[in-house]
């Protein structure tokens, strides 16, 4: 008989979503992995901003609601193959903070069906999207020793904000790290919070070539360094559950938290000449730098690459923008908002499949749609503008197909063709929920980079934070 095969969890705690898979080793599969059961399901999270002074820029969100859909997602899957789970793989939205007071994060509620753990001592998490760091604010912090600059919603950034307006808020809590550093440190019951390069990277002042936070300039200004976690490799365990959880046995090793964006590009990236382009609330189109490759000592916030860590020592040169599904979400929201003010009521998932379904019927369009409602990090004061509107281009279909255009090639600019050729490029992978469920923006991804293009699940960073925790497992049991 076959011995039984063994199966690891990956979940994906994202900004709009939350999901999880299961996967199992498939030999006989190109990539060597079946997935055996995903779900997702939306976090709404969004919440009222906690902290005084942040103003209409802030973005916080709920933690026992992410927790909430977490918890619905584990029990949507099948139970039988929960029991048998070697692993547990966590990714999650990058450049947040979560703080929490250390042994009484969250309590564990037994006598439903499984165990669960619910937050106590734990403050919203501020998101990436979290706007309260102005320019003139940035500007007054001190230079990091990082090749990667510091911009609003980095945890770093947010904390010297909150230790110059908000200076009590910070004294309840003695941790702090991304919302996927949280849930790991939950499960496992964690004394102090561990957190992988890739996280590290995200909140600014951590130099990727020693590993290690800046702190002595930190400290010189005043920062509560005791609030930087660990650090760990990514791919390493940062222990094992403390409980049984959803059937899944106690004492089950759990991997430190990746990068969303890693542990999408890990499930998607089959060859180092791909690049994996990937469309959610935001965009990243990400390619491997050669081996060997270091990036510059000192940061420069007008690059619109980034050099981002990922495994093994090794970087990902990424062009990251802050304006992809979230803008057709905006676009989505302002229609229904215009049929609101004339009287008329209409879902939100009906407008988004009829101005899909628009745009697939309308091919091509001179209308021109600058779409960063949200700046870049690297021009956090460009807006979105509308340009060549003639009276036949204004239907829905050409409106829509403008929009999904121009999201892309805002990101093209960023990284054009042919830096991706330089680079040894010869692939796109297409990743992502906005991108996967829309037919009108596979389309202009396709016409924008004359390579060939493949697409995946909107499941990818779930998917990749099972499979690193598999490659472990299965590497361990060989050696």
């Amino acid at each position: 008989i076959m011995a039984a095969r063994p199966i690891t969890l990956g979940i994906d705690l994202g900004t709009t979503s939350v999901k999880a898979a299961l996967l199992r080793a498939a030999p006989d599969e190109p990539s060597g992995f079946a997935v055996l059961a995903s779900c997702a399901r939306a976090a709404r999270a969004e919440a009222a901003v906690e902290s005084a002074g942040a103003g209409p820029q802030g973005r916080e969100q709920d933690v026992s609601r992410i927790l909430q859909a977490l918890h619905e997602c584990l029990a949507a899957l099948p139970r039988q193959q929960l029991r048998s789970i070697v692993g547990i793989g966590v990714s999650g939205q990058m450049h947040g903070v979560v703080f929490w007071k250390t042994g009484q994060g969250c309590e564990w509620i037994e006598g439903g069906i499984t165990p669960v753990f619910e937050p106590r001592a734990v403050s919203h998490l501020v998101t990436w999207q979290d706007g309260r760091c102005s320019s003139e604010f940035l500007a007054s912090l001190p230079q990091p020793k990082s090749h990667l600059s510091v911009a609003t919603g980095f945890g770093c950034a947010t904390i010297f904000w909150l230790l110059k307006y908000c200076p009590e808020s910070l004294k309840s809590y003695d941790a702090a790290g991304t919302i996927h550093d949280y849930v790991v440190a939950m499960l496992c019951g964690l004394p102090r919070p561990l957190m992988s390069d890739q996280n590290a990277a995200s909140w600014g002042y951590f130099n990727t070539q020693s590993q290690s936070w800046n702190v002595e300039i930190l400290r010189s200004s005043g920062f509560p360094v005791h609030l930087l976690p660990d650090i760990a490799e990514p791919g390493s365990v940062a222990g094992r559950t403390s409980h049984m959880w959803f059937e899944i046995p106690e004492g089950t090793e759990v991997g430190v938290a990746l990068g969303d964006l890693q542990a999408s590009v890990y499930s998607c990236m089959t060859q180092r000449t791909d690049a994996v382009l990937n469309i959610s609330t935001s965009v990243q189109l990400a390619a491997s730098m050669p081996s060997g490759f270091q990036p510059g000592e000192t940061p420069d916030p007008t690059a619109p690459v980034a050099y981002f860590p990922y495994f093994g020592r090794t970087y990902l040169g990424v062009a990251a923008s802050l304006n992809g599904g979230n803008v057709l979400a905006t676009f989505v929201h302002m229609l229904v908002q215009w049929m609101a003010d004339l009287g008329l009521e209409v879902e939100e998932s009906t407008v988004y499949s009829c101005m899909i379904q628009a745009a697939v019927q309308q091919r091509d369009t001179h209308l021109t749609i600058t779409p960063t409602v949200l700046g870049e990090r690297h021009l956090p004061d460009q807006l979105a503008s509308v340009t060549r509107i003639s009276s036949s281009d204004l239907s829905l279909g050409h409106v829509t197909r403008a929009l999904c255009r121009g999201i892309v090639q805002n990101l093209h600019s960023m990284l054009p063709i042919q830096q991706l050729q330089e680079w040894g490029v010869e692939r796109v992978m297409g990743s992502g929920s906005a991108l996967s469920r829309n037919e009108v923006l596979k389309q202009e991804v396709q016409r924008a980079f004359p390579l060939p293009v493949s697409f995946g699940q909107d499941v990818d960073a779930a998917v990749g934070a099972a499979l690193v925790m598999l490659r472990r497992h299965l590497n361990q049991k060989e050696s």
